[in-house]
């Protein structure tokens, strides 16, 4: 395996935008897949995504774009999966290309509908890539941080740490400080959870819970975070690092955090399905709550805030008075 080789892209969204003006600083070209006909040719047009992060300007020189799936993973060594969780399988579904020898990076922060496993799981038990040859990227980084050059904190997750140093310094530069880390598995639960606390966070907010109260939710948010990693994936790490804590307060306080903006809106009386017409993006949020509540049933983690967003979600229980019962149970 060539690593990182020659990078494909897929997905077409912010944050795989972030993501492609990341690895064109070190890489010479990469292949890029976007599923629709019409934004191909509109970005080649352009110069860039004509629907997100609309200021960041590539050289088309450099960028094999297709909507054709096949195309962009075919002589590519190194794929970054940047989709958003429920449209994984339908993006798969249409790949004929072989990639249990290529080296998978997900940088998607939710779990796979209906299998309820997270993607580097999936990964692993339907297209048999070996662990070692899975990554994941996480970390308090915003897209939106990202196209403006801000300064931002990364870290690559692999079981073998020699190809997450390599892949690391694939996306490192100026404005990117990297980090390595074996705790797959914990990253990514982390990276769903963080989002249905930015729910919750918006949700309290839409209510006009105040900063005093944001702070005790958030803290009870870290030690539910906590309880659950280590029953879903018991291993030494340390919660308070910036790919766990540090993701979970920019999600659950950033005016750039889509999740956060969700609950925001349902706070304030949106339904479901108004919010989501509105926004316009996924809040993955939405459908890791789901997820997590499934995958917690067999578990039996003490889950509060969790189960509080599930019922305001999924039934339809009125946003004051589920927060109400949860704010009886904090410290």
């Amino acid at each position: 395996m060539k690593l990182p080789g020659k990078i494909a892209i897929i997905g077409g969204g912010s944050w795989a935008t972030a993501i492609a003006k990341l690895v064109l600083h070190n890489a010479d070209s990469i292949n890029w897949f976007l599923r629709r006909d019409d934004r191909v040719e509109e970005f080649k047009r352009l110069g860039h995504n004509p629907a997100y992060l609309t200021s960041v300007q590539f050289d088309m020189n450099r960028i094999f774009l297709t909507s054709d799936v096949n195309a962009a993973v075919n002589n590519a060594d190194t794929l970054i999966f940047v989709t958003p969780s429920p449209y994984l399988k339908l993006h798969l579904k249409k790949l004929k290309v072989k990639i249990k020898d290529k080296f998978i990076v997900t940088a998607i922060k939710g779990i796979v509908p209906e299998e309820n496993i997270i993607v580097s799981e999936y990964f692993h038990k339907k297209y048999k890539v070996p662990y070692e040859n899975i990554a994941v990227i996480s970390g308090p980084c915003h897209a939106e941080e990202v196209a403006l050059e801000r300064l931002s904190y990364l870290t690559i997750g692999c079981y073998d740490i020699e190809k997450a140093k390599v892949f690391a310094h694939a996306l490192a530069g100026s404005y990117i400080k990297t980090s390595i880390s074996e705790d797959v598995a914990g990253i990514e639960y982390a990276s769903v959870l963080k989002n249905i606390y930015a729910i919750a966070a918006g949700i309290c907010s839409g209510l006009s819970y105040g900063d005093n109260f944001q702070a005790v939710l958030v803290s009870n948010a870290v030690e539910e975070m906590q309880r659950f990693l280590n029953a879903a994936n018991p291993t030494h790490r340390d919660v308070d690092d910036s790919v766990y804590l540090g993701d979970l307060l920019v999600t659950a306080y950033s005016n750039f955090s889509r999740n956060r903006v969700f609950g925001t809106m349902i706070g304030k009386g949106y339904s479901v399905k108004s919010a989501q017409i509105e926004m316009e993006m996924v809040a993955e949020g939405y459908y890791g709550t789901k997820c997590i509540k499934e995958i917690n049933r067999h578990m039996h983690v003490n889950m509060p805030i969790v189960d509080a967003v599930y019922n305001i979600l999924y039934e339809h229980i009125s946003p004051m008075i589920e927060i109400k019962l949860l704010t009886d149970s904090f410290r």
